[in-house]
């Protein structure tokens, strides 16, 4: 579409591309997929263990690879097509999700000692880690092939849209599943969702390649990304704010201690719990796809994720579940600001030709700190216990805007003009 002919302050000026339309499905069924997988893979480890580290060694073992694979995957990215690295990414969930279908399957599983189980849950976690190195730039550098620059904030907008949903579903249903079907036949349904993903995939066209050979080293094609963000100030403090908030402040590993052992509201009440904060932030990003942030970004930015802090503390000390609702739900809300807007200047300032890379560092900040939150929250729990260690993350998040309003005048003054 010409930049010339699309309709100026149109909400769904993006959805009107066909091939955005199937991304936006792919988003939505694979975060469904995953999200769902994850808290069943939660919900599995803690009736097998009883133990919060174990529950933290869930997102330690897929934070490892990610982490780990990180620049060198953003690198392969930017080289190779972006819908076949995509294909590739999925075919590849397809083989752990029938793993752990089959992993989760008492009738065959029976006899195997518990500690070969656990073993084989982290083993397909960590493939899902190597995995998710290469899906987040591919996805990242594959939007931004599908519409045209005018329609970044629009389509960003929507495509973290359909990530919410799939977030909100994930959990809530995987709750349901486990309650009504059990774990196996819950892992089933995982699978099948992934599959519509593959299908979607094939209905897009393959993508031309930008990426220019400058006889750069590997060090040097490989540190690239980290040296653009580091001298892209903005994109650097949006980065370490949201990294260290999703760090200090991520209470989803606890949430099936609160349903279980505190709240004591069983599986349903665990889904959700899962829920409540994306479908807080799912109500955010609607309302910003009609009324987009545009001035005065940075200072929002920081007042979000102040509010988000103060929701966790409320989240660690309530002891009731309509209250614990809304602290989440809040949580979401707010957290639904820092990701549109973080993924916005991603769009708006990264070159096409570096598209992989940058994502891939983004996904070092952002991504990978969910699953090493995961892990603090695991390791802060048992020296805390479960109600500590939530309070802990949330005045240590407010610590953390504290800090970046006082030192980061270029997030102060940070705009969404393109």
């Amino acid at each position: 579409m010409d930049d010339a002919a699309i309709p100026r302050n149109d909400p769904y000026a993006s959805l009107r591309n066909t091939e955005f339309r199937y991304f936006l499905v792919i988003r939505f069924a694979l975060i469904f997929a995953l999200a769902m997988q994850f808290a069943i893979i939660e919900w599995k480890v803690y009736m097998l263990t009883r133990d919060p580290l174990n529950l933290g060694l869930i997102g330690l073992a897929e934070f490892v690879p990610a982490f780990c694979l990180a620049l060198f995957a953003g690198n392969i990215v930017d080289k190779k097509e972006k819908r076949g690295m995509v294909l590739k990414c999925l075919a590849g969930y397809i083989v752990i999700g029938t793993g752990l279908f089959l992993l989760t399957w008492d009738d065959i599983m029976q006899g195997v000692p518990k500690s070969w189980v656990l073993i084989s849950i982290y083993f397909l976690v960590c493939c899902g880690g190597v995995i998710r190195a290469f899906v987040s730039p591919s996805n990242f550098s594959l939007l931004g092939l599908l519409v045209p620059r005018s329609l970044y904030i629009n389509a960003t907008t929507w495509s973290t849209s359909a990530w919410q949903i799939g977030a909100i579903a994930g959990p809530a249903l995987g709750g349901l599943c486990i309650a009504a079907f059990g774990v196996h036949w819950s892992m089933l349904l995982v699978l099948g969702w992934i599959l519509v993903a593959f299908y979607c995939i094939l209905q897009i066209s393959r993508k031309p390649v930008h990426y220019k050979e400058m006889g750069e080293t590997v060090k040097e094609r490989l540190t690239k990304g980290l040296k653009f963000v580091w001298d892209t100030k903005v994109l650097l403090n949006a980065m370490t704010l949201d990294m260290f908030a999703v760090l200090f402040g991520g209470s989803v590993a606890m949430i099936t201690i609160y349903a279980n052992d505190i709240l004591k509201v069983g599986p349903e009440g665990f889904g959700a719990l899962r829920a409540a904060p994306a479908i807080g932030a799912f109500l955010t990003v609607m309302v910003l796809a009609h009324k987009p942030i545009v001035t005065r970004a940075g200072i929002k930015l920081l007042a979000a994720v102040f509010g988000f802090g103060l929701c966790i503390i409320l989240f660690g000390v309530s002891r009731n579940f309509i209250l614990s609702m809304a602290a989440l739900f809040g949580s979401g809300m707010l957290d639904g600001i820092s990701v549109i807007i973080r993924q916005t200047i991603l769009q708006l300032k990264t070159p096409d030709d570096m598209r992989g890379r940058v994502s891939s560092v983004s996904s070092i900040f952002i991504g990978s700190s969910n699953e090493l939150g995961s892990f603090e929250s695991g390791v802060a729990a048992r020296i805390m216990g479960p109600a500590g260690s939530v309070v802990f993350g949330g005045c240590m998040t407010l610590g953390i805007v504290i800090t970046t309003y006082i030192i980061s005048p270029a997030m102060r003054k940070l705009d969404l003009k393109a």
